[in-house]
């Protein structure tokens, strides 16, 4: 997984926030709470202006992997199939940090309530 995520830029042409939203509403159940939360995580950091260039290329590279059809375990593998997406979405998430402000945080939890009414958000403080 290592070396997927050091060319992490080879998967931004897969980004689009079109293929985003598809993928988050179609998966939002299967991948779990920590996939989609981590994910719309970074795709508010991504929407923020102030995000620096470098950490948006880092963020479109780990979204591209996460929308991209086929990946290194393939998605409809119980119990595994979400293993690498979450792999590259937590590096990006650790990579741009420092970018995720109190009202990031807030869109993404209001965002996962509406897909997954019943998930507990006192972990996602």
């Amino acid at each position: 997984m290592g070396q997927e995520l050091e060319n992490y830029d080879k998967y931004q042409k897969n980004y689009s926030d079109d293929g985003f939203w598809n993928k988050v509403q179609k998966v939002a159940r299967k991948a779990g709470v920590k996939v989609i939360y981590i994910a719309l995580l970074l795709y508010y950091v991504l929407r923020n202006p102030a995000t620096p260039s470098a950490d948006r290329t880092k963020i479109l590279g780990a979204l591209g992997y996460f929308i991209l059809p086929i990946d290194l375990l393939p998605d409809f593998i119980p119990m595994a199939g979400y293993t690498d997406d979450l792999a590259a979405l937590t590096w990006a998430l650790y990579s741009v940090a420092k970018n995720i402000t109190p009202e990031v945080r807030i869109m993404a939890r209001e965002k996962l309530g509406q897909w997954i009414p019943d998930y507990d958000d006192s972990n996602n403080q």
